[in-house]
């Protein structure tokens, strides 16, 4: 009984360590907008606007433009983007689509959301969304899975008729993110984040004068270390209750000791 005492009392302290690591599994709070969001896109993935997570970036352009902005996005994080446009008064039916890239540039995948939809004849904006997959902190190299680092939002409109190209448009782009916590967490890390310029940056470590362009900050905390997470939490208590579980059936199957009814000499 007292060994049980005492692994009931590891488990109420890893249980209240856990706390905290558990919160961590929701939504993450939103920055508000504090006038320094963007006002203006990019027109290629060298000039793309950055805006942080909670941030709600707009921008003023024509039809048949490509507008591009850039986020961060850390090891357990699962983005979403939205997007809304203002059409002009008078166009026919638009189709409308984002794209989300990550700092290598590859196509990521939306999870879910509409990140292509029709604005029919007449209609005043259109809303588009892109929920991305939960950001890894390691992957293979043929893999396509999210890394940490820079990712970058297009929006364009797809086979415009000559009527409308060049119209007036209004953007609004906003990015949030959701802490997934070690239910996504992997074995290893990668050695630098996925940004602009990070070779050039990793040179000036030297003494040189070299500075990265583009993606000047990067996670409001620093980038993770991509090997703590509150999964090692849940490992330990699985592994108590485990110990605990062994316990108890040998305390229930060993019995009150040696039968009355066997004879002393056998």
């Amino acid at each position: 009984m007292r060994t049980i005492r005492v692994f009931g009392a590891a488990l109420l302290a890893l249980g209240l360590a856990a706390g905290p690591a558990a919160a961590d599994s929701s939504p993450s709070p939103s920055a508000s907008a504090d006038g320094s969001a963007p006002t203006r896109a990019g027109t290629s993935f060298r000039t793309a606007a950055e805006i942080r997570q909670g941030q709600r970036a707009t921008a003023s352009a024509s039809t048949g433009d490509y507008l591009y902005w850039s986020f961060p996005a850390d090891v357990g994080q699962r983005p979403t983007v939205e997007a809304t446009v203002k059409l002009p008064a008078a166009h026919a039916a638009q189709t409308w689509q984002i794209d989300v890239y990550d700092g290598l540039r590859r196509r990521q995948a939306c999870q879910y959301g509409a990140a292509t939809r029709t604005a029919e004849q007449g209609a005043s904006t259109v809303d588009l969304a892109c929920v991305l997959r939960t950001v890894r902190g390691w992957s293979e190299p043929w893999g396509n899975d999210p890394l940490p680092g820079t990712y970058y939002v297009r929006l364009t409109a797809l086979d415009l008729g000559p009527a409308d190209l060049g119209k007036p448009v209004g953007a609004e782009v906003r990015v949030d993110s959701r802490d997934i916590g070690g239910a996504a967490a992997v074995d290893g890390s990668l050695g630098k984040p996925l940004v602009p310029g990070i070779a050039v940056k990793s040179e000036s470590d030297g003494g040189g004068a070299k500075t990265a362009v583009l993606s000047s900050f990067g996670s409001d905390d620093g980038w993770s270390s991509g090997w703590w997470s509150d999964r090692w939490v849940w490992t330990a208590i699985g592994g108590v209750l485990a110990a605990l579980a062994g316990i108890g059936g040998y305390a229930l199957t060993r019995g009150a000791g040696r039968p009355s009814r066997v004879p002393p000499n056998v």
